[in-house]
């Protein structure tokens, strides 16, 4: 009697599957790992990062940037002396590093 797995003696050609379902696998956990666990290291089921007060001295500093009231060296001057005194940001410079 010849079967599936005993194709002309051998493993026959279903053999090629289980490669590409173990590469299925691994594919789906690492999908299901990157947007639960290691995203920021929260999952879906917790709140994201607290929201900025909308009328914070940053914010409103931010709004007059984009509305071009103030050019670029005078929010970055601002926005240290305003993370000096609130600490939203510690002691960060303008490129991000500490």
């Amino acid at each position: 009697m010849q079967t599936l797995a005993h194709f002309g003696g051998g493993p026959g050609p279903w053999i090629l599957l289980f490669p590409l379902i173990w590469a299925a696998v691994v594919v789906g956990g690492i999908t299901l790992l990157r947007r639960t666990v290691w995203r920021g290291r929260r999952g879906p089921w917790r709140p994201g990062p607290a929201r900025v007060d909308q009328n914070s001295p940053i914010a409103v500093l931010g709004r007059r940037f984009a509305s071009g009231e103030i050019d670029e060296d005078e929010y970055w001057r601002r926005l240290t002396v305003l993370n000096e005194e609130f600490g939203r940001y510690g002691s960060q410079t303008k490129d991000g590093a500490a």
